[in-house]
C-alpha cells in the first residue's frame, strides 16, 4: 500500500528518475532548479512511496482557497491503474487548499482525468521566451 507525503530533498532522485523515464527533460537537466521548483512558495508537491521508493509525484500550485493548477504528475508505468494518481491529486489539493484544479493533459492521460468530476475547456501552454524559435514543445 503506497504512502503519500510531502516532497522532501531525499525524494529528488526518485522524481528525476520518473521524469527521465517519461521523457520529460526539464527537471533532470537541472536538478537544483527542480528542487527549487518543487519546494517553491505556493507549490505543494506530493510523492507516492512504496517501501521508501518514489513511485509517483504530483506538483500543484494553489492560491490556498479557490484555484489550483496541476503542473506535473506521473506514476511509475508499472504501477498505473492502482489509484495512485487519484490519491496524489486528492492529497495535493487537501494540503494546498482550493476547490478546483486546472491542468493540461497529454493525450494518453485524458481518460484518467475524465474519471474526476470535470469540465473540459481548451487550453494553451505559452512559451514567450521561445517566441522566435522552434525550441518550445
Amino acid at each position: 500500500m503506497p504512502e503519500y507525503t510531502r516532497f522532501v530533498a531525499a525524494h529528488l532522485d526518485g522524481v528525476l528518475r520518473l521524469c527521465t523515464n517519461e521523457g520529460w527533460p526539464s527537471f533532470p537537466a537541472n536538478p537544483a532548479r527542480a528542487m527549487r521548483v518543487l519546494t517553491a512558495p505556493g507549490v505543494t508537491t506530493v510523492v507516492a512511496l512504496d517501501d521508501g521508493d518514489v513511485i509517483g509525484f504530483a506538483e500543484l500550485f494553489s492560491d490556498g482557497e479557490l484555484q489550483a493548477y496541476l503542473a506535473n504528475m506521473v506514476v511509475d508505468e508499472t504501477r498505473r491503474g492502482e489509484g495512485i494518481g487519484r490519491a496524489m491529486v486528492n492529497e495535493a489539493l487537501r494540503l494546498a487548499g482550493g476547490e478546483r484544479i486546472d491542468l493540461l493533459s497529454q493525450d494518453d492521460a485524458t481518460d484518467f482525468y475524465r474519471t474526476f468530476p470535470h469540465f473540459e475547456k481548451p487550453g494553451f501552454r505559452l512559451y514567450p521566451l521561445y517566441q522566435d524559435s522552434t525550441e518550445a514543445s
